[in-house]
């Protein structure tokens, strides 16, 4: 006789984010939660910051207490499987050592550091002093680093705008501890955008035709992409193609909800 049990649904891999949450809904935990489920993987949250932002900017940014930081942080790895971590905005420096120690102690398999500094709008969302921490830290558990150029020249400490200074800035940032760098080439010029990748088998690039618009949370969605592609059981190279390609996809097919000119990414 047939059987009248339903067969469980397979459960899929699970990936963590700690980030800041925007309120627009275009970056931050929002575009990480989406970019997860892009990808079938189930995403998990921790807050670290909550801003009022919009398509226009960010006015204002809450800080999360440590203690609920640290609560989220332990409920999540208490009960989940979490394949893959991805940190984003931070905020500060008390929150920075907070999570790396936290990661100290937990282990994930894949940790994915993309070090959030300054928004779109300009607006700052890393103090000044965090840097340090995020340094001598956060940045040595990373498998994948993902710092955009400005964010690169911060944590360097010099401009990086020539073709030589950018070549050797991949090793650079590998001296600071990360597995691998995805050196982000959106806020350089040109018909293409050129995102440098460094490990210690050596560099490749990813390119794509530049397009003519301006991205919000594309920076955010890339390092989450990452993170999902590396929960799914992809080597860090081939994760940073795909969720390059993925990126370029999204924005591609962006639109502009709000008033601002930036366009928000199609999941």
């Amino acid at each position: 006789m047939p059987s009248n049990r339903v067969a469980q649904p397979t459960t899929p891999p699970i990936a963590l984010t700690i980030a800041g949450s925007d309120s627009g809904g275009g970056a931050g935990v929002q575009a990480d939660l989406k970019t997860f489920h892009a990808h079938g993987v189930h995403g998990l949250s921790v807050i670290a910051a909550v801003t009022s932002q919009n398509t226009r900017g960010v006015s204002a940014i809450h800080a999360v207490p440590l203690t609920h930081i640290r609560r989220q942080i332990e409920a999540v790895f208490d009960d989940f499987p979490i394949a893959a971590v991805k940190t984003g905005m931070l905020g500060n420096a008390a929150t920075v050592r907070l999570v790396a120690r936290e990661l100290r102690k937990r282990k994930p398999a894949w940790l994915v550091v993309d070090p959030v500094m300054i928004a779109t709008s300009g607006a700052r969302l890393l103090d000044e002093d965090a840097i340090d921490a995020m340094i001598n830290e956060l940045i040595p558990l990373a498998d994948v680093l993902t710092p955009n150029l400005p964010e690169a020249e911060a944590l360097l400490g010099c401009p990086l705008r020539t073709s030589t200074r950018l070549a050797s800035a991949g090793e650079a940032l590998l001296a600071l501890g990360a597995g691998s760098v995805l050196l982000k080439g959106g806020h350089a010029r040109g018909d293409e955008v050129v995102d440098r990748y460094f490990d210690d088998r050596g560099s490749m690039e990813v390119r794509h035709v530049r397009l003519p618009r301006e991205g919000h949370g594309t920076g955010c969605t890339l390092a989450s992409a990452i993170a999902a592609e590396l929960a799914t059981g992809q080597t860090p190279r081939s994760a940073v193609r795909r969720a390059s390609a993925y990126v370029h996809r999204a924005l591609k097919q962006g639109y502009r909800p709000g008033g601002g000119s930036t366009y928000v990414l199609r999941h």
